[in-house]
Protein backbone atom coordinates (compact mmCIF):
# COMPACT_ATOMS: atom_id res chain seq x y z
CA UNK A 1 0.00 0.00 0.00
CA UNK A 2 1.06 3.58 -0.65
CA UNK A 3 0.17 7.07 0.55
CA UNK A 4 -1.10 9.93 -1.61
CA UNK A 5 -1.30 13.27 0.16
CA UNK A 6 -4.32 15.44 -0.46
CA UNK A 7 -2.04 18.13 -1.89
CA UNK A 8 -1.23 15.70 -4.72
CA UNK A 9 -4.81 14.64 -5.43
CA UNK A 10 -5.04 16.83 -8.52
CA UNK A 11 -2.15 14.80 -9.93
CA UNK A 12 -4.41 11.76 -9.81
CA UNK A 13 -7.08 13.60 -11.78
CA UNK A 14 -4.48 14.78 -14.28
CA UNK A 15 -3.20 11.22 -14.69
CA UNK A 16 -6.72 10.09 -15.55
CA UNK A 17 -7.32 12.88 -18.04
CA UNK A 18 -3.93 12.15 -19.60
CA UNK A 19 -5.34 8.73 -20.47
CA UNK A 20 -8.39 10.34 -22.09
CA UNK A 21 -10.79 9.55 -19.28
CA UNK A 22 -13.75 11.74 -18.46
CA UNK A 23 -13.63 11.76 -14.66
CA UNK A 24 -17.02 11.33 -12.99
CA UNK A 25 -17.22 11.85 -9.23
CA UNK A 26 -19.24 13.27 -6.36
CA UNK A 27 -20.39 16.88 -6.14
CA UNK A 28 -22.64 18.63 -3.63
CA UNK A 29 -25.76 19.84 -5.41
CA UNK A 30 -29.33 20.67 -4.33
CA UNK A 31 -28.71 19.46 -0.80
CA UNK A 32 -27.43 16.04 -1.81
CA UNK A 33 -24.43 14.23 -3.26
CA UNK A 34 -24.74 13.92 -7.04
CA UNK A 35 -22.43 12.56 -9.73
CA UNK A 36 -20.91 14.82 -12.36
CA UNK A 37 -17.75 15.63 -14.29
CA UNK A 38 -14.79 16.42 -12.00
CA UNK A 39 -12.07 18.75 -13.25
CA UNK A 40 -10.14 19.37 -10.03
CA UNK A 41 -10.16 18.44 -6.36
CA UNK A 42 -11.97 21.71 -5.64
CA UNK A 43 -15.07 20.25 -7.34
CA UNK A 44 -15.33 17.49 -4.74
CA UNK A 45 -17.67 17.86 -1.72
CA UNK A 46 -15.19 18.97 0.95
CA UNK A 47 -16.59 18.83 4.47
CA UNK A 48 -19.89 17.23 3.42
CA UNK A 49 -21.35 14.50 5.63
CA UNK A 50 -24.70 12.80 5.10
CA UNK A 51 -27.21 11.76 7.71
CA UNK A 52 -29.58 9.04 6.53
CA UNK A 53 -32.60 7.48 8.19
CA UNK A 54 -35.70 5.79 6.73
CA UNK A 55 -37.31 8.39 4.49
CA UNK A 56 -34.75 11.02 5.50
CA UNK A 57 -31.58 12.45 3.99
CA UNK A 58 -29.68 15.48 5.22
CA UNK A 59 -26.34 16.78 3.99
CA UNK A 60 -24.47 18.76 6.62
CA UNK A 61 -21.27 20.75 6.19
CA UNK A 62 -18.43 20.60 8.69
CA UNK A 63 -15.10 22.39 8.91
CA UNK A 64 -13.01 19.31 8.15
CA UNK A 65 -11.13 18.78 4.89
CA UNK A 66 -12.55 15.34 4.03
CA UNK A 67 -13.73 15.06 0.43
CA UNK A 68 -15.33 11.63 0.84
CA UNK A 69 -17.03 12.19 4.20
CA UNK A 70 -20.44 11.23 2.82
CA UNK A 71 -21.57 7.64 2.07
CA UNK A 72 -23.91 7.45 -0.94
CA UNK A 73 -26.31 9.86 -2.60
CA UNK A 74 -29.42 9.16 -4.67
CA UNK A 75 -27.46 8.57 -7.90
CA UNK A 76 -25.45 5.45 -8.69
CA UNK A 77 -22.90 4.60 -11.38
CA UNK A 78 -25.66 2.77 -13.22
CA UNK A 79 -26.56 6.24 -14.53
CA UNK A 80 -23.44 6.15 -16.74
CA UNK A 81 -23.19 2.44 -17.52
CA UNK A 82 -26.90 2.04 -18.24
CA UNK A 83 -28.20 5.56 -19.01
CA UNK A 84 -31.73 6.55 -17.93
CA UNK A 85 -32.54 7.36 -21.56
CA UNK A 86 -30.72 6.03 -24.62
CA UNK A 87 -31.49 6.15 -28.34
CA UNK A 88 -31.34 2.63 -29.74
CA UNK A 89 -31.73 3.47 -33.40
CA UNK A 90 -33.24 5.91 -35.87
CA UNK A 91 -34.99 5.27 -39.17
CA UNK A 92 -35.13 7.59 -42.18
CA UNK A 93 -37.45 7.10 -45.12
CA UNK A 94 -35.60 6.25 -48.32
CA UNK A 95 -38.02 5.93 -51.23
CA UNK A 96 -40.36 3.03 -50.39
CA UNK A 97 -38.16 1.77 -47.57
CA UNK A 98 -36.21 2.98 -44.53
CA UNK A 99 -32.56 3.34 -43.68
CA UNK A 100 -31.84 2.13 -40.14
CA UNK A 101 -29.03 3.78 -38.20
CA UNK A 102 -28.06 1.90 -35.04
CA UNK A 103 -26.94 3.76 -31.95
CA UNK A 104 -24.08 1.27 -31.62
CA UNK A 105 -22.28 3.31 -34.26
CA UNK A 106 -21.80 6.07 -31.66
CA UNK A 107 -18.58 5.58 -29.65
CA UNK A 108 -19.08 4.81 -25.97
CA UNK A 109 -17.70 7.35 -23.49
CA UNK A 110 -14.48 6.50 -21.66
CA UNK A 111 -15.17 7.10 -17.98
CA UNK A 112 -13.08 7.09 -14.82
CA UNK A 113 -15.42 6.59 -11.88
CA UNK A 114 -14.01 8.36 -8.83
CA UNK A 115 -15.43 7.58 -5.40
CA UNK A 116 -17.05 4.19 -6.04
CA UNK A 117 -18.08 2.70 -2.71
CA UNK A 118 -17.50 -1.02 -2.07
CA UNK A 119 -21.24 -1.74 -2.12
CA UNK A 120 -21.39 -0.02 -5.50
CA UNK A 121 -18.60 -2.23 -6.81
CA UNK A 122 -20.87 -5.09 -5.81
CA UNK A 123 -23.69 -3.45 -7.75
CA UNK A 124 -21.54 -3.05 -10.86
CA UNK A 125 -20.59 -6.71 -10.61
CA UNK A 126 -24.29 -7.59 -10.51
CA UNK A 127 -24.94 -5.32 -13.49
CA UNK A 128 -22.19 -7.17 -15.34
CA UNK A 129 -24.04 -10.46 -14.86
CA UNK A 130 -27.31 -8.90 -16.03
CA UNK A 131 -26.02 -7.12 -19.13
CA UNK A 132 -23.10 -9.34 -20.12
CA UNK A 133 -23.56 -12.62 -18.32
CA UNK A 134 -25.88 -14.64 -20.53
CA UNK A 135 -26.87 -15.44 -24.07
CA UNK A 136 -27.66 -11.81 -24.82
CA UNK A 137 -25.60 -8.76 -23.93
CA UNK A 138 -26.12 -5.02 -24.02
CA UNK A 139 -23.53 -3.72 -26.47
CA UNK A 140 -23.44 -0.16 -25.10
CA UNK A 141 -23.10 -1.39 -21.50
CA UNK A 142 -20.34 -3.83 -22.41
CA UNK A 143 -18.39 -1.20 -24.33
CA UNK A 144 -18.68 1.47 -21.61
CA UNK A 145 -17.88 -1.01 -18.84
CA UNK A 146 -14.82 -2.39 -20.64
CA UNK A 147 -13.25 1.06 -20.92
CA UNK A 148 -14.15 2.24 -17.40
CA UNK A 149 -11.56 2.92 -14.72
CA UNK A 150 -12.75 2.35 -11.15
CA UNK A 151 -11.27 4.42 -8.31
CA UNK A 152 -12.90 3.03 -5.17
CA UNK A 153 -13.23 4.77 -1.81
CA UNK A 154 -13.54 2.60 1.29
CA UNK A 155 -16.15 3.56 3.88
CA UNK A 156 -14.72 4.68 7.20
CA UNK A 157 -18.16 5.33 8.63
CA UNK A 158 -21.58 3.87 7.78
CA UNK A 159 -24.72 5.86 7.14
CA UNK A 160 -27.86 5.15 9.13
CA UNK A 161 -29.36 2.84 6.50
CA UNK A 162 -26.25 0.91 5.42
CA UNK A 163 -26.18 -2.89 5.74
CA UNK A 164 -23.36 -3.82 3.35
CA UNK A 165 -21.77 -6.13 5.94
CA UNK A 166 -24.84 -8.39 5.72
CA UNK A 167 -24.46 -8.57 1.94
CA UNK A 168 -20.65 -9.09 2.02
CA UNK A 169 -20.08 -5.99 -0.10
CA UNK A 170 -18.29 -3.63 2.29
CA UNK A 171 -17.12 -1.50 3.92
CA UNK A 172 -13.76 -2.37 2.27
CA UNK A 173 -13.29 -2.92 -1.46
CA UNK A 174 -11.59 -6.25 -2.09
CA UNK A 175 -11.86 -6.72 -5.86
CA UNK A 176 -12.83 -5.19 -9.23
CA UNK A 177 -11.09 -1.84 -8.74
CA UNK A 178 -8.05 -0.18 -10.24
CA UNK A 179 -7.23 1.87 -7.14
CA UNK A 180 -8.93 1.84 -3.74
CA UNK A 181 -8.55 4.82 -1.40
CA UNK A 182 -9.05 5.01 2.35
CA UNK A 183 -9.24 8.65 3.36
CA UNK A 184 -7.56 9.66 6.63
CA UNK A 185 -8.44 13.16 7.71
CA UNK A 186 -7.59 13.61 11.38
CA UNK A 187 -5.04 15.15 13.76
CA UNK A 188 -3.95 17.70 11.19
CA UNK A 189 -3.19 15.13 8.50
CA UNK A 190 -5.07 14.51 5.27
CA UNK A 191 -3.95 11.66 3.05
CA UNK A 192 -5.15 8.51 1.34
CA UNK A 193 -3.99 4.96 1.96
CA UNK A 194 -4.08 3.45 -1.52
CA UNK A 195 -4.43 -0.17 -2.53
CA UNK A 196 -3.55 -1.05 -6.15
CA UNK A 197 -5.93 -3.47 -7.84
CA UNK A 198 -4.77 -3.66 -11.45
CA UNK A 199 -2.01 -2.91 -13.91
CA UNK A 200 -3.96 0.17 -14.99
CA UNK A 201 -4.04 1.35 -11.39
CA UNK A 202 -0.30 0.83 -11.07
CA UNK A 203 0.29 2.76 -14.27
CA UNK A 204 -1.85 5.67 -13.05
CA UNK A 205 -0.04 5.69 -9.72
CA UNK A 206 3.30 6.17 -11.47
CA UNK A 207 2.12 9.64 -12.55
CA UNK A 208 1.11 10.64 -9.01
CA UNK A 209 3.43 11.69 -6.19
CA UNK A 210 3.27 8.96 -3.55
CA UNK A 211 5.30 7.07 -0.97
CA UNK A 212 5.17 3.69 0.70
CA UNK A 213 2.68 3.49 3.54
CA UNK A 214 4.09 2.96 7.01
CA UNK A 215 2.82 0.16 9.20
CA UNK A 216 0.95 2.47 11.57
CA UNK A 217 -0.79 4.20 8.62
CA UNK A 218 -2.01 0.90 7.23
CA UNK A 219 -3.14 -0.21 10.67
CA UNK A 220 -5.05 3.06 11.18
CA UNK A 221 -6.87 2.60 7.87
CA UNK A 222 -7.79 -0.98 8.72
CA UNK A 223 -8.92 0.10 12.19
CA UNK A 224 -11.25 2.71 10.71
CA UNK A 225 -12.77 0.13 8.36
CA UNK A 226 -13.19 -2.36 11.20
CA UNK A 227 -14.93 0.28 13.32
CA UNK A 228 -17.16 1.15 10.37
CA UNK A 229 -18.22 -2.49 9.96
CA UNK A 230 -18.92 -2.85 13.65
CA UNK A 231 -20.92 0.39 13.74
CA UNK A 232 -23.44 -0.59 11.10
CA UNK A 233 -26.92 0.02 12.50
CA UNK A 234 -28.88 -2.23 10.15
CA UNK A 235 -28.57 -5.84 9.10
CA UNK A 236 -30.34 -8.31 6.88
CA UNK A 237 -30.38 -11.98 7.78
CA UNK A 238 -29.74 -13.67 4.43
CA UNK A 239 -29.59 -17.31 5.51
CA UNK A 240 -32.47 -19.12 3.79
CA UNK A 241 -34.05 -15.80 2.76
CA UNK A 242 -34.99 -16.77 -0.83
CA UNK A 243 -36.86 -19.86 0.35
CA UNK A 244 -38.44 -17.94 3.23
CA UNK A 245 -39.93 -15.38 0.86
CA UNK A 246 -41.09 -18.03 -1.60
CA UNK A 247 -42.82 -19.85 1.26
CA UNK A 248 -44.59 -16.65 2.35
CA UNK A 249 -46.05 -15.52 -0.95
CA UNK A 250 -49.43 -14.85 0.73
CA UNK A 251 -48.07 -13.44 3.99
CA UNK A 252 -50.28 -10.68 5.48
CA UNK A 253 -47.24 -8.37 5.59
CA UNK A 254 -47.70 -7.74 1.87
CA UNK A 255 -51.09 -6.21 2.64
CA UNK A 256 -49.64 -4.15 5.47
CA UNK A 257 -46.81 -2.70 3.41
CA UNK A 258 -49.27 -1.91 0.60
CA UNK A 259 -51.09 0.43 2.98
CA UNK A 260 -47.88 2.46 3.34
CA UNK A 261 -46.29 2.13 -0.08
CA UNK A 262 -47.03 4.96 -2.54
CA UNK A 263 -45.88 2.92 -5.57
CA UNK A 264 -43.83 6.00 -6.49
CA UNK A 265 -40.91 3.91 -7.86
CA UNK A 266 -38.31 5.92 -5.89
CA UNK A 267 -36.74 2.71 -4.59
CA UNK A 268 -36.17 1.34 -8.09
CA UNK A 269 -34.88 4.64 -9.48
CA UNK A 270 -32.18 5.01 -6.80
CA UNK A 271 -31.32 1.30 -6.66
CA UNK A 272 -27.90 0.62 -8.24
CA UNK A 273 -29.02 -2.77 -9.62
CA UNK A 274 -32.66 -2.41 -10.76
CA UNK A 275 -32.70 -2.65 -14.55
CA UNK A 276 -36.33 -2.56 -15.72
CA UNK A 277 -36.83 -0.54 -18.87
CA UNK A 278 -39.33 0.21 -21.61
CA UNK A 279 -39.07 1.60 -25.13
CA UNK A 280 -40.63 4.66 -26.73
CA UNK A 281 -41.11 4.93 -30.48
CA UNK A 282 -41.38 8.48 -31.77
CA UNK A 283 -41.79 9.97 -35.23
CA UNK A 284 -41.97 13.39 -36.82
CA UNK A 285 -45.19 14.76 -38.34
CA UNK A 286 -44.14 13.79 -41.87
CA UNK A 287 -43.49 10.17 -40.97
CA UNK A 288 -40.09 10.39 -42.69
CA UNK A 289 -38.07 10.02 -39.51
CA UNK A 290 -38.56 7.73 -36.52
CA UNK A 291 -36.54 6.87 -33.43
CA UNK A 292 -36.61 4.20 -30.77
CA UNK A 293 -35.49 5.17 -27.26
CA UNK A 294 -34.93 3.00 -24.23
CA UNK A 295 -35.69 4.52 -20.84
CA UNK A 296 -35.74 3.32 -17.27
CA UNK A 297 -39.03 1.98 -16.01
CA UNK A 298 -40.14 0.31 -12.81
CA UNK A 299 -42.14 -2.70 -11.69
CA UNK A 300 -44.07 -0.20 -9.56
CA UNK A 301 -45.55 1.71 -12.51
CA UNK A 302 -49.11 0.77 -13.37
CA UNK A 303 -48.48 0.00 -17.06
CA UNK A 304 -45.27 -1.99 -16.63
CA UNK A 305 -47.01 -5.38 -16.72
CA UNK A 306 -49.79 -4.37 -19.09
CA UNK A 307 -50.11 -6.95 -21.85
CA UNK A 308 -52.74 -7.86 -24.42
CA UNK A 309 -54.80 -9.70 -21.83
CA UNK A 310 -54.66 -6.90 -19.26
CA UNK A 311 -52.43 -5.85 -16.37
CA UNK A 312 -51.14 -8.76 -14.30
CA UNK A 313 -50.16 -6.62 -11.29
CA UNK A 314 -53.01 -4.25 -10.55
CA UNK A 315 -52.35 -3.66 -6.85
CA UNK A 316 -49.58 -2.03 -4.84
CA UNK A 317 -49.44 -5.26 -2.84
CA UNK A 318 -48.44 -7.32 -5.86
CA UNK A 319 -45.99 -4.70 -7.14
CA UNK A 320 -44.10 -4.35 -3.88
CA UNK A 321 -44.05 -8.12 -3.44
CA UNK A 322 -42.65 -8.54 -6.95
CA UNK A 323 -39.89 -5.98 -6.30
CA UNK A 324 -38.78 -7.35 -2.94
CA UNK A 325 -39.02 -11.02 -3.94
CA UNK A 326 -37.14 -10.41 -7.17
CA UNK A 327 -34.45 -8.48 -5.33
CA UNK A 328 -33.92 -10.98 -2.51
CA UNK A 329 -35.13 -14.31 -3.90
CA UNK A 330 -35.70 -14.66 -7.64
CA UNK A 331 -32.47 -12.84 -8.49
CA UNK A 332 -30.64 -15.87 -7.08
CA UNK A 333 -32.42 -18.09 -9.61
CA UNK A 334 -31.62 -15.76 -12.53
CA UNK A 335 -28.11 -14.58 -11.75
CA UNK A 336 -26.81 -16.68 -8.87
CA UNK A 337 -26.64 -13.81 -6.39
CA UNK A 338 -28.82 -11.43 -4.43
CA UNK A 339 -29.94 -8.29 -6.25
CA UNK A 340 -29.27 -6.22 -3.13
CA UNK A 341 -25.88 -4.84 -2.07
CA UNK A 342 -26.91 -3.17 1.20
CA UNK A 343 -26.41 0.46 0.14
CA UNK A 344 -29.66 1.49 1.89
CA UNK A 345 -30.76 3.90 -0.84
CA UNK A 346 -34.22 2.36 -1.14
CA UNK A 347 -34.77 3.00 2.58
CA UNK A 348 -33.44 6.55 2.57
CA UNK A 349 -35.30 7.74 -0.51
CA UNK A 350 -38.63 6.05 0.22
CA UNK A 351 -40.97 8.98 1.04
CA UNK A 352 -42.65 6.94 3.79
CA UNK A 353 -39.51 5.22 5.06
CA UNK A 354 -40.30 1.60 4.19
CA UNK A 355 -37.31 -0.46 5.27
CA UNK A 356 -36.57 -3.62 3.28
CA UNK A 357 -34.52 -5.06 6.18
CA UNK A 358 -37.44 -4.63 8.60
CA UNK A 359 -39.93 -6.10 6.12
CA UNK A 360 -37.77 -9.18 5.59
CA UNK A 361 -37.18 -9.62 9.31
CA UNK A 362 -40.88 -9.26 10.12
CA UNK A 363 -41.76 -11.94 7.58
CA UNK A 364 -39.06 -14.18 9.08
CA UNK A 365 -40.41 -13.68 12.61
CA UNK A 366 -44.05 -14.16 11.60
CA UNK A 367 -43.76 -16.58 8.71
CA UNK A 368 -46.91 -18.38 7.63
CA UNK A 369 -45.54 -21.66 8.95
CA UNK A 370 -45.26 -20.01 12.37
CA UNK A 371 -48.70 -18.39 12.11
CA UNK A 372 -50.32 -21.72 11.19
CA UNK A 373 -48.60 -23.70 13.93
Amino acid sequence: MVIIGFTHFDELLSALRKRDYTVIGPVARDGAIALDVILSASDLPKGCHDEQQPGSYFLRHEEDEAIFGYVVGPQSWKKYLYPPRLKLFSAKREGKGFEIVSDSATPSPKYAFLGVRPCEIGAIKINDSVFDGGQYSDARYVSTRKDACVIAVNCTRPAGNCFCVSMNTGPRATHAFDLALTEICENGTHHFVVDVGSELGQSILEDVTHRQAEKNEIERALDLLSTSAAGMCKSLETEGLPQLLNDNYEHPEWDDVAKRCLACANCTMVCPTCFCSTVDDITDLTGDHAERWRRWDSCFTSDFTKIAGGNIRMSTRTRYRQWMMHKLAHWHDQFGTSGCVGCGRCITWCPVGIDITHEAQHIRETSISTINS
